[in-house]
């Protein structure tokens, strides 16, 4: 996990400045969430602190959370022995992932006490840890017994101990002759597995990183490193400890480019290439709330459109057979003209053929070789019935035909239309962009609207782009706000984009009476690139033409436009573009 001890060091470097403050609240939004809210003189701060497994974690925030009703029971211990408190320590045991944070409290007696809260960051491990001055546990948000743990069991009235620990360096106080020793000691390994085992408190990243820059990108093993390999990793060792001490980080994310996080650190990475993008913070406590609130919005976000992407993928399979069986029909059509020659040929030659004839075997006066043709016969019909029958299946095959081919199209553009609301989908980020494509797909008849006397949810603004011309550059959420911005929002002169032959959002350069330069098409060719399904690959064409020559065709499916006069640029998407030149 990225939250390792070195990384707790800078969030207990950004607490000290709170010693003195006052507890003035205490909420628990969940079941492993505690949100202390502390007075001090500049202010009040407030500290999140989550025991959750897979996001444990320690940062003063500055996020707004829902808090239950009634508090739970561990959220009234904590107010009874911590309110009114005050910080008086913040504490780390070397590079240990637990932050103690004592507090000067008043007990029932009126006596002056030190409550200490253990947070405990490792993983499914983590805990929040209430210790009394005796040093005895008061409670803990997760209890630990012996079905659980038989090395270190947390229950009220027990001792407070610390957890099992290794003997391993801090790159804080180790030498170099001490950090090359272990490492000759760990035998022949992977040199970041290596350091993982030497030091304590390292994270697999940091670990990585420190690895990539001993061998420049090159594969090290811990028992085969050279000299210099060993000199650029110990200067990487002490650059970092500097960083630390002296409190000069530089805290970043890391996010592929589909815009998912997928790790953090407090120096900069340069392991990943230019397979990552990195977005670079100010604090420790401001890039934990970005990394977890961003990873968990986008977590909700998925959940609650997941209804939607099942529907949607239903439609889509149902709609996709539908058109198959459709297309087998149509190709057995093609015999229309056939049963049309054997209604002629048996109405030219009646009188040959008999009433309980099962087959005639009669000359094809349409060749000029007039050969024989064998005509199947219903034993049941006079030969005038059999013709009429032929006729009769003529004239369905040419009705069917035309019916299936209308059939056909109209189930393309319907293929066409759930594509573009699966991409809007995939690129919703936040649940009023998922009310709305819930909005319009109960409009267009594909989920029942329930009779809900809510009011619809507001829509929200286009996003909103500014070129590095200064051209203001607007992207359609979804089918009906591309139908909004498209053909009522944009200017005549404005420049209208969309991205060739894929589904995306329209994308409008908002002209103002000027000429639009070159470069800022380029840009919003890029953000169409990104804002469609084709943001994954390297190269995507992209048509652009003047907002005057883009029309609705009547009855279409919302998002459906056509458009004349237009030229096409290839460009290759670029999310880190796309993020800088968005408007916040």
């Amino acid at each position: 996990m990225a939250l390792d001890g070195a990384f707790l060091y800078t969030i207990k470097t950004e607490l000290m400045p709170l010693i003195g403050a006052r507890v003035e609240k205490i909420h628990q939004p969940s079941r492993e969430e505690i949100i202390i809210s502390l007075r001090t003189k500049q202010g009040g701060k407030k500290l999140f602190i989550s025991a959750n497994a897979g996001s444990a974690r320690v940062h003063m925030t500055e996020k707004a959370v829902d808090n239950p009703q009634t508090p739970p029971m561990f959220c009234m211990l904590l107010r009874k022995h911590l309110g009114s408190g005050k910080l008086i320590d913040v504490r780390q045991d070397g590079l240990e992932r637990i932050l103690f944070l004592d507090f000067e409290c008043v007990n029932e007696l009126g006596d002056v006490v030190t409550v200490t809260l253990a947070c405990e960051i490792m993983g499914r491990c983590s805990n929040l840890i209430i210790i009394g001055n005796d040093g005895h546990v008061i409670d803990s948000i997760k209890r630990v017994g012996e079905d659980m743990s038989r090395e270190r069991m947390v229950l009220p009235g027990m001792k407070y101990t610390m957890p099992p620990r290794d003997d391993r360096l801090s790159f804080l106080t180790a030498t170099p002759q001490e950090i090359t020793d272990r490492l000759r000691a760990v035998g022949g390994t992977e040199l970041s597995k290596a350091l993982i085992r030497v030091f304590e408190g390292i994270s697999p990243v940091l670990a990585r990183e420190w690895s990539f820059f001993a061998g420049r990108g090159a594969h090290l093993e811990s028992d085969t490193i050279d000299g210099d390999q060993l000199d650029r990793l110990l200067f990487a060792i002490k650059r970092t400890k500097e960083q630390l001490l002296e409190n000069d980080c530089c805290f970043s994310v890391v996010m592929d480019k589909e815009g998912m996080l997928k790790d953090f650190s407090f120096i900069r990475l340069s392991q990943f290439g230019t397979l990552m993008y990195t977005k670079e913070l100010t604090g420790a406590s401001e890039l934990l709330d970005y990394f977890y609130y961003e990873r968990d919005r986008a977590a909700r976000t998925k959940q609650r459109a997941n209804d939607l992407f099942k529907l949607l993928v239903n439609l889509t399979e149902r709609t996709s057979r539908r058109i198959g069986n459709q297309r087998e029909e149509l190709s057995a059509c093609a015999e229309k003209d056939r049963y049309k020659l054997c209604g002629d040929i048996i109405s030219a030659n009646m009188y040959r053929i008999n009433k309980g004839d099962s087959t005639a075997v009669l000359e094809n006066f349409y060749d000029e070789n007039c050969p024989t043709v064998e005509i199947a016969l219903d034993v049941r019909k006079t030969p005038s019935q059999n013709a009429q029958h032929y006729y009769s299946e003529y004239k369905k095959c040419v009705t069917a035909e035309t019916m299936l081919a209308q059939q056909i199209e109209k189930g393309e553009e319907e293929l066409q239309y759930l594509d573009s609301v699966f991409d809007a989908l995939t690129r919703a980020s936040s649940e009023n962009d998922i009310s709305q494509l819930r909005l319009e797909l109960s409009e267009q008849g594909y989920i029942r609207s329930g009779g809900s006397k809510n009011k619809p949810p507001k829509a929200l603004p286009p996003i909103e782009y500014r070129s590095s011309d200064g051209f203001s550059i607007y992207v359609g959420r979804n089918n009906y706000q591309n139908d909004r911005l498209s053909l009522k929002m944009a200017e005549k002169t404005d420049m209208w984009l969309h991205t060739q032959t894929i589904t995306g959002s329209h994308v409008i350069i908002a002209a103002n009476g000027a000429e639009i330069p070159d470069r800022t098409i380029e840009e919003a060719a890029i953000i169409a690139a990104v804002n469609s399904r084709g943001r994954g690959s390297n190269l995507v064409p992209v048509d652009y033409c003047l907002a005057r020559y883009v029309k609705k065709p009547s009855g279409a499916k919302p998002g459906k436009v056509i458009f004349s006069n237009y030229q096409t640029a290839f460009v290759k998407p670029d999310t880190e573009l796309e993020e800088r030149l968005r408007v916040k």
